[in-house]
């Protein structure tokens, strides 16, 4: 580990050699991989209190201008950065491994941290690589696989059983809308409002309104019931003429 300068003259150093802008940087980890790495140093070997006083030179002049949750980031690396150099400057015993040391930790946080950072800067270069050929959501599409390349891996049994074990389809049920029935003493009355107002009435005229079979035929068995009780005339000039529907005598008279 390197000897220790005056705290004085460290900081002073690090003010004048690092101008550091907190917002370009994700985080802590952000920040302590680029004071290692700018300076060239093995992140093996930290020099930790070297570092521990640039790291906390680079927050003390922006610090109250952060936001709670991010300052506090940032102090907790600080603290963990002290603990660390405070663990190495004492004595250690002999019976301690190598691999005890109290800068492992930050070191396979370090690495883990610039490996992940390494990736979504890979995946950031191909998405706007990619950006430049097709539009957002775009999926290549795929070629479908040959016949030959999915062997069936289900016997003839297989299929019957799972066949037979299908429910049957439900029955199909053509759906009809209800009809209002049309019955002949409606049609009657009909007959009797229309010639109150005429003495004859064409029977097309009289049905045309519906357009419906079922009307016609009640309103044709009307005539016929009404022509039977004396109530109206039926007169047809030719065949497949008008049928021309009359008052009847007793009708006339009221």
């Amino acid at each position: 580990m390197r000897l220790p300068t005056p705290a004085g003259s460290r900081i002073a150093e690090v003010e004048e050699r690092f101008v550091v802008d907190l917002e370009r940087f994700q985080g802590p980890l952000d920040l302590l991989l680029h004071l290692i790495r700018s300076q060239d140093i093995d992140i093996f070997d930290i020099p930790i209190s070297e570092i521990t006083a640039q790291f906390v030179a680079a927050i003390e002049k922006v610090e109250k201008r952060l936001s709670l949750e991010r300052a506090g980031e940032f102090l907790e690396m600080a603290a963990t950065l002290v603990r660390i150099k405070a663990q190495m400057l004492l004595p250690r015993r002999d019976d301690l491994l190598e691999d005890e040391d109290p800068r492992s930790e930050l070191v396979r946080r370090l690495l883990e941290y610039e490996l992940f950072r390494e990736i979504a800067y890979t995946l950031a270069d191909a998405e706007a690589e990619r950006a430049h050929h097709h539009g957002k959501g775009y999926v290549e599409p795929r070629p479908p696989p040959k016949a030959s390349e999915l062997p069936l891996r289900l016997t003839l049994e297989e299929l019957l059983e799972v066949a037979a074990s299908l429910p049957a389809p439900p029955e199909r049920r053509p759906h009809r809308a209800p009809v209002r029935p049309v019955t002949v003493d409606e049609k009657i009355e009909l007959w009797f409002e229309a010639l109150k107002r005429k003495a004859r009435v064409p029977f097309e005229w009289f049905v045309k309104r519906w357009k419906t079979r079922i009307h016609a035929v009640m309103s044709f068995l009307a005539c016929l019931e009404l022509a039977k009780r004396g109530r109206v005339r039926l007169r047809q000039e030719r065949h497949f003429g008008t049928l021309w529907v009359f008052r009847g005598e007793d009708d006339e008279d009221r």
